[in-house]
């Protein structure tokens, strides 16, 4: 279980709940990304797709958007 700050992960305004959802999509494609590495190469991955989502968003490979209802609420 990865114990985070989220401090930097919602600078900007983002909401708790925007970052809950990208993580879960980005870990979702990891994970997809990871399952279609193994069948075809055969490759073994090291890492979480959760800790592996965090790690993009901290570093600013993957950008939240959030909408306008949300941003409005």
């Amino acid at each position: 279980m990865i114990n985070i700050d989220l401090k930097p992960m919602l600078k900007g305004g983002i909401s708790r709940y925007s970052l809950c959802v990208a993580v879960a999509k980005r870990s979702r494609e990891i994970n997809d990304e990871i399952v279609e590495k193994r069948e075809r190469e055969k490759v073994i991955t090291e890492g979480k797709p959760v800790s592996m989502a965090v790690e993009d968003i901290l570093s600013g490979r993957y950008i939240i958007q959030e909408s306008e209802e949300i941003k409005n609420y």
